[in-house]
């Protein structure tokens, strides 16, 4: 077999592993942000704090290692510890919160009663900016990673049916998209339908131009692909561009406040259709992908109707989420609230899987869609809860210098004192991605194909693997934090 074979059977017929470890997996990325987040607290807390200078290359350094260092071992050699890697990071964080509270003047008690009745600012909610970030992040660690055997193969994208980490990686990045969108901020439809949609369908050229330029790329190089996820010529970039179309026409007919409805029908009537025509049978069995672009992009095509299904479930919590709220208090309910529906969601994957069929990707079926919804409101619930527990640590220690996380209002009298106001601007990783997402994910995708073309991953030791993965995401990072530090945003619309 040619290198080219080999690396796609290396990606080919995966089952993927459990949701619990998915799940558990996904528990890493908030942990790692709380505990960067109480490091830094301690880093400021007493008379004289350990600050780092602004515009300095060392807080890349420290988010690198607190943020990105964690995600890519926990995935790689220490993949088969990552009960033992979570309980660690927690003990760990336990143990520095307890310390703060137990040098703060005021009990325990008394400072919970006051948090919970504090305001947050409100311009910002940080912990969705938190949330997206992170799914671009373990997106870009897992496009390269897959191809190196230190990468479990339970991680990767399954073959038809399963529940991979990766798979969910690409529900997750559509649900992500759309919890930012115009319509979740509620900002409305400006002028006739018609012109709305015009501009919908001009706004997503960079992802096709983007899809195109990876196309072409492909097949000129011979790069290797694996044609079951989307098929000869479709990819991501033309699914997040084709779903983003078709979202925006559903929410220029139907109320804002019903799409979780909608996302409801669409992935019930698109289930009720695999099952009772033959379009399951097509999509899986029927491999004539010469006959023309239906046959030969099958799985891309009609995919897409389940991650629509997705999107529109994503604008639902986006709107519920970007409602007007005040106190700490109110946030934590909403918090929970969101928790218990993933839990709920999860029961009804789980009840899916046993009575109907299981979660498949590669058809974007009901179940699926269920599970990018369940693991997404998990993922977000969790980095929100974490987010209000450091502005607890900060107020608890008297000091406000964690980036990317909320703040408490300045016009209550239990106002956070500054020590320093760099401390509040100082550079951040997170914010560092954020103003760059889509130029970080091309970026990534960039340098997976860079990697693939002169490093053997399929023959590398495990510590070379290691190494690879870490230099390859310091450099996105570099990138991406340097561009941060001067202020530059690459829009290419």
């Amino acid at each position: 077999m040619s290198q080219r074979e080999l690396k796609e059977a290396f990606v080919s017929n995966l089952n993927g592993t459990s949701l619990m470890e998915v799940a558990l997996g996904s528990s890493l990325a908030p942990l790692c942000l709380l505990n960067r987040g109480l490091l830094l607290i301690l880093c400021h807390k007493g008379s004289e704090p350990l600050a780092i200078p602004a515009q300095s290359m060392l807080h890349l350094l420290f988010d690198y290692a607190a943020l990105i260092l964690p995600l890519v071992l926990s995935c790689t050699i220490l993949s088969d510890l990552l009960v033992q890697v979570v309980i660690s990071i927690c003990l760990i964080s336990v143990c520095v919160l307890v310390y703060i509270c137990h040098t703060s003047t005021r009990s325990p008690g008394q400072q919970t009663k006051t948090f919970l009745e504090s305001h947050l600012q409100t311009e910002r909610v940080p912990f969705v900016t938190n949330f997206r970030v992170f799914v671009n992040l373990k997106t870009a660690i897992s496009i390269l990673a897959v191809d190196f055997v230190v990468f479990p193969r339970r991680f990767a994208k399954t073959e038809t049916y399963g529940t991979g980490v990766m798979d969910y990686g690409v529900g997750g990045f559509v649900f992500a998209n759309a919890l930012v969108c115009s319509e979740s901020r509620r900002k409305g439809i400006p002028g006739s339908k018609l012109k709305y949609i015009t501009k919908q369908l001009v706004s997503v050229w960079p992802l096709v131009a983007i899809g195109l330029g990876r196309l072409i790329s492909v097949k000129m190089t011979g790069y290797h692909e694996h044609v079951a996820e989307y098929g000869v010529h479709w990819n991501f970039f033309f699914t997040l561009a084709l779903v983003r179309v078709a979202a925006s026409i559903f929410l220029t007919v139907m109320p804002v406040n019903q799409c979780l409805f909608f996302a409801l029908l669409i992935a019930v009537m698109y289930q009720f259709i695999l099952n009772t025509t033959g379009l399951k049978e097509f999509i899986v069995l029927n491999n004539d992908r010469e006959l023309d672009f239906l046959h030969a992009n099958k799985e891309g095509v009609f995919s897409a109707v389940g991650y629509v299904s997705i999107y529109l479930a994503g604008v639902h919590v986006g709107v519920y989420v970007m409602q007007q709220r005040v106190t700490v208090n109110e946030w934590v309910r909403a918090l929970i609230c969101l928790l218990l529906s993933s839990f709920g969601l999860y029961a009804v994957v789980c009840l899916c899987q046993i009575f109907l069929e299981p979660v498949s990707r590669r058809l974007a079926n009901l179940p699926f869609c269920l599970w990018s919804v369940a693991q997404s409101l998990f993922f977000l619930s969790s980095i929100g809860l974490v987010d209000l527990l450091l502005v607890f640590s900060k107020r608890a220690a008297s000091v406000n210098c964690v980036p990317s996380s909320w703040s408490l209002c300045r016009k209550q009298a239990d106002v956070l004192p500054v020590k320093n106001k760099e401390d509040l601007d100082r550079p951040c990783l997170l914010q560092a991605v954020n103003r760059n997402q889509l130029l970080f994910f091309l970026l990534a995708n960039v340098m997976t194909g860079l990697t693939n073309s002169v490093v053997d991953t399929l023959n590398c030791s495990n510590q070379f693997s290691v190494y690879v993965l870490l230099s390859y995401m310091f450099l996105n990072c570099s990138v991406i934090y340097v561009l941060h530090l001067y202020g530059i945003t690459i829009k290419f619309w």
